[in-house]
């Protein structure tokens, strides 16, 4: 289900996609968010199939996906979140969904969530996160933080080696390099840039950008 963008003049915005099944929510955060500063509302979906319709028409920066979308199985959204960061792998995704589970939240990292807040938070958390994720960091309800860190920080299977290419970003982000300054070292665009943040803050098993610089020097990666 497309929407229209916001007609006002949003050049620089955070571009959003909302999927959500049901369209009184998804109007209300629409209208929530468009009257935040650098935050432009690109398109709606009610499905995976109408969302990834959406990421090639919209271009968005973060999509804000629920977990149950009737029109898929038992959390359809955290099987779009797998699917987006294959094939969309610049898109950021936030999950918003009223489940708070340890478990859900664990498997929608997994599955490549780069953040997971609950319906219950205020216009300014969801704001927040919004520009976490887009930031190339995290972001999660308190409630689970802690919880998450420590399970994927002995996952080997989230964890992983850093490549080359990440050890080459990640050096850059310890000189305190912005993602446009790092690509244009690097000669590579920067939402390929973000894409290699979030797999370094992945493989890493910290939440912000920064908390990957100090691991990775601990670690003598850097």
């Amino acid at each position: 289900m497309t929407a229209q963008p916001h007609p006002g003049d949003r050049t620089g915005a955070i571009r959003v996609v909302l999927v959500d099944d049901h369209a009184l929510l998804r109007a209300g955060i629409r209208a929530l968010l468009e009257v935040e500063t650098g935050i432009e509302v690109v398109g709606e979906a009610s499905s995976s199939d109408e969302a990834i319709a959406e990421m090639s028409r919209c271009r968005p920066d973060v999509a804000v996906v629920d977990l149950k979308l009737s029109a898929g199985g038992e959390y359809e959204g955290l099987r779009l979140v797998g699917e987006l960061r294959a094939s969309h792998p610049e898109v950021s995704t936030l999950i918003l969904t009223t489940f708070l589970d340890d478990e859900l939240v664990v498997r929608a990292v997994r599955a490549g969530a780069n953040g997971y807040v609950v319906k219950d938070v205020d216009t300014t958390e969801l704001v927040r996160a919004i520009r976490s994720v887009h930031a190339g960091n995290s972001a999660f309800d308190p409630r689970s933080a802690s919880m998450v860190v420590q399970a994927l920080a002995g996952d080997t299977n989230s964890r992983g080696e850093l490549s080359e290419r990440e050890r080459a970003v990640l050096r850059l982000m310890a000189d305190g390099k912005s993602n446009k300054v790092i690509g244009e070292e690097l000669f590579i665009s920067a939402s390929t840039v973000k894409f290699h943040i979030r797999n370094i803050i992945r493989k890493l098993g910290v939440s912000r950008r920064t908390e990957a610089v100090y691991t990775a020097s601990k670690r003598g990666l850097i």
